[in-house]
């Protein structure tokens, strides 16, 4: 799955002479928390709604209502916009799992993604949710079977061939390094309602089930 199959095409930007006011209203509308700033049509910035919290004056302020709003609506973007600030930025052909990972490098919840220079989407942190719920098929009733395997070839191999010569389908299969058992931990999600019969299966051939669950339902 790539960054173009989950980002947002329709971004709402904001120029650097945009005021305060005018960005939270884009964003209060929008229901978004991140805006890319745009100048001559090229990304110069990206302002959060805690960057415009921060820039706004405290509630504790003796200013009253008027005096507040004027203050919003004379401050821009551009007054509290890091000089020289660091865009992170992704192409729309990388990977989902790519933009993920840059994330939490660089602890950020958003990336814009551009191409050719231009922007084209945005990407963020709960997209990258929404895709590995999608990813996991964990939106359907199924079986979870949690089993370690050997780490040599073939195990994969030999567990799907046991599934498949039941007759039943796989929703996805992952596999990962636990390295608290220092061992591969596989995860397997089928269709059938009762894993009970194929981990005994499993089982039967030296693999050891840590676990077998019914997921029947999944909010």
């Amino acid at each position: 799955m790539k960054v173009k199959d989950r980002m947002t095409v329709d971004v709402k930007t904001v120029g650097p002479d945009t005021s305060i006011t005018e960005a939270f209203r884009i964003m209060k509308e929008n229901n978004i928390r991140r805006l890319p700033v745009i100048k001559d049509q090229e990304l110069i910035g990206i302002v959060t709604l805690s960057d415009l919290n921060q820039a706004s004056p405290s509630a504790a302020t003796s200013l009253s209502i008027h005096e507040l709003n004027y203050i919003l609506a004379k401050t821009k973007i551009k007054d509290i916009l890091p000089r020289n600030q660091q865009v992170i930025t992704i192409k729309s052909n990388n990977y989902i799992e790519t933009a993920a990972k840059i994330m939490r490098q660089h602890r950020i919840s958003g990336l814009p993604v551009i191409d050719e220079g231009q922007l084209v989407g945005i990407v963020t942190e709960t997209d990258i949710f929404d895709a590995l719920i999608d990813i996991l098929g964990v939106k359907q009733p199924h079986s979870r079977i949690d089993l370690y395997v050997p780490s040599g070839p073939g195990s994969l191999a030999e567990i799907t061939g046991i599934i498949a010569a039941r007759g039943i389908n796989i929703i996805n299969t992952v596999v990962y390094y636990d390295e608290k058992k220092f061992r591969y931990k596989t995860i397997i999600r089928i269709e059938e309602l009762n894993g009970m019969e194929i981990a005994e299966e499993l089982k039967k051939k030296g693999y050891e089930i840590q676990s077998v669950i019914i997921v029947e339902t999944e909010d």
